[in-house]
């Protein structure tokens, strides 16, 4: 896989993680808060476990904030899909076009000018 790839799918990986971290307990509202944060942290540390080769990997290719950028575009790609899927909630398309106005940052952050 070439390198440029590799932390791409890691920081993938590690967002479907996050995610369910941050907000999977959403569908658990009868469960004590204090459950739910241990179970987060256990999730999260998942998620540190690929965020963190992810970033070390990719700055051999990406700067810090290419590497940041790419991470917010794949966490609104996967948070929109758990959203609808998970959550059942609906995408809009006020949050659809704030999701298109971060895509359109990500552009100044990659353009060399």
């Amino acid at each position: 896989m070439p390198q440029s790839l590799t932390p791409i799918l890691l920081l993938a990986v590690s967002n479907v993680f996050m995610t369910f971290a941050w907000y999977g307990h959403l569908k658990f509202k009868e469960h004590p808060l204090w459950i739910v944060i241990l179970a987060s942290w256990g999730i999260a540390f998942i998620e540190y476990c690929f965020a963190v080769p992810a970033n070390r990997i990719g700055h051999a290719t990406y700067s810090a904030a290419e590497l940041k950028t790419i991470q917010e575009i794949i966490t609104l790609i996967v948070f929109a899909g758990f959203a609808v899927f998970y959550l059942g909630e609906t995408l809009r398309w006020n949050h659809l076009a704030g999701f298109a106005c971060l895509v359109g940052a990500a552009f100044f952050i990659f353009h060399k000018w």
